[in-house]
């Protein structure tokens, strides 16, 4: 149990030394507030039983059960969390509706929390010789899933992001919250280990397994979170306030879409706003003197794709071209920033999407076409 007390012990300092951090962090404040005080629960959680297995006794029974129960919050703060660093609010009063599992899950304990020394010393040896947990079986299976839907609803939150931002941003990749799938995963692997060993007895997968887990979880949370780019918020400040008119929006065309398109194909042409990394939808309207929602429309209909997808279309045509030019002499990578994109991993997805080759494979097969024909 040493062991295992130091592991949590390890975990706890992260958690706190995380928390810290993150609260001071200027980028994407409401969501990393909202993250710091869960590590920070975590953090506690895991000093709790870090103190209880270096040296178990019926003193601290009631904080280790106590403790225990938390996990019924873990599940509803991710989906809390995530709905934060994608709205850019914080942590509201209708919020608290989040925490419910956790009441539901005290008041089968209360008589635990309250009772006196005998009861504590009762309890302990109760614990020691294999005996169950207050609450019953019936707690566990609904810890399990009522944790697991709030992973779940908040995997759903960060999908519906990512499909209104490829409509808004060009750079919406790299703003895309994958740090939250590898958040998501991680805690579903553990809830996996749980549910195994509730449901099999196999010697290694034990309850200090789990929370070893969960100390591991911390630093992958650590690296990511302290890693995360600037996420833009659903409520774009930047976005217009005029709302679309409906008969606009149900129309198959509109008369004006052929100045637009002409208009935003000139935009691209001539004056490159491909190049802004960060161009977003309402830039461009405002830089086409059309409403938002008619940029948007023709970009659909007339374009077919997304506004990322349009973007990119006109960033991979002109980085083509640079590439197929033998006299210039840049990185792939130069030409990839040069072209307004933010990440070479986003250029050579882009770039193969659209042509079918790596920008390495097409610069090679244009080099070696222009040598065979001087030759």
């Amino acid at each position: 149990m040493i062991f295992w007390s130091v592991v949590f012990a390890i975990g706890a300092a992260q958690a706190a030394l995380l928390a810290m951090a993150l609260w001071r962090r200027p980028v994407n404040a409401a969501g990393n507030r909202m993250l710091a005080g869960w590590i920070a629960l975590i953090g506690f959680d895991l000093a709790v039983k870090a103190l209880y297995f270096r040296d178990p006794g019926p003193e601290l029974i009631r904080l280790y059960h106590f403790v225990g129960l938390f996990p019924f919050l873990y599940g509803s703060l991710f989906y809390v969390y995530v709905r934060t660093l994608t709205r850019g609010c914080g942590f509201g009063r209708g919020d608290w509706v989040h925490l419910l599992g956790f009441v539901v899950a005290l008041l089968p304990n209360l008589g635990t929390f309250v009772q006196d020394a005998a009861g504590d010393r009762a309890l302990y040896l109760h614990i020691r010789n294999g005996g169950a947990w207050p609450g019953g079986a019936w707690l566990d299976v609904f810890l399990f899933a009522y944790s697991l839907s709030y992973v779940v609803a908040g995997l759903v939150c960060v999908r519906r992001y990512r499909r209104a931002l490829l409509q808004r941003r060009s750079d919406a990749d790299r703003m895309s919250l994958h740090w939250i799938d590898a958040m998501a995963v991680s805690q579903i692997v553990i809830w996996c280990i749980a549910l195994t060993q509730f449901l099999f007895d196999i010697p290694w997968i034990d309850y200090p397994l789990i929370y070893g887990a969960v100390s591991a979880w911390v630093f992958v949370v650590g690296y990511l979170s302290l890693a995360q780019a600037p996420v833009a918020a659903l409520e774009d400040p930047e976005a217009p306030d005029e709302a679309p008119p409906p008969a606009a929006i149900a129309a198959a065309d509109d008369p004006r879409f052929p100045a637009v398109e002409a208009k935003l194909s000139q935009l691209m042409s001539s004056e490159r706003l491909y190049r802004e990394p960060a161009l977003t939808i309402a830039q461009l309207a405002r830089r086409s003197g059309y409403p938002e929602y008619l940029v948007s429309a023709v970009i659909n209909r007339r374009f077919e794709g997304n506004y990322c997808d349009y973007i990119n279309r006109q960033r991979v045509e002109a980085a083509r071209a640079c590439l197929a030019d033998g006299d210039d002499a840049r990185t792939i990578l130069d030409i990839a920033y040069d072209c307004g994109f933010t990440s070479k991993s986003t250029f050579n997805a882009a770039f193969k999407r659209q042509l079918g080759l790596t920008p390495s494979a097409y610069r090679q097969q244009r080099a070696a076409g222009s040598a065979s024909q001087r030759g």
